[in-house]
């Protein structure tokens, strides 16, 4: 296990728990704000595909914020993610 223990989070996450979960928004109903496919977004939200930087502009300009909190998010999950052996995995939250 990496030295720092704290698990990484993906953006999906956090687009599920501060977005969708709050607003009692469907993926479908936020995939269509976004000009995105309803399964893009689905893979997103499940944890199952990167943010894009394409994906990133499309939040910055319905949400606000900043492309490069979710683009820096991203990475450092990823980067997270590739320090983890085979078989490993991070231990689960709470």
């Amino acid at each position: 296990m990496p030295v720092n223990k704290m698990r990484p989070i993906h953006p999906g996450e956090i687009l599920r728990e501060d977005i969708l979960v709050p607003l009692e928004m469907s993926v479908t109903a936020f995939a269509r704000l976004l000009d995105l496919p309803p399964e893009v977004m689905t893979e997103i939200i499940n944890e199952k595909r990167s943010v894009s930087a394409e994906v990133a502009e499309r939040i910055k300009r319905r949400f606000g914020g900043d492309v490069d909190f979710w683009l820096r998010l991203q990475q450092s999950y990823d980067d997270k993610m590739a320090l983890l052996a085979p078989g490993e995995s991070w231990p689960a939250p709470g």
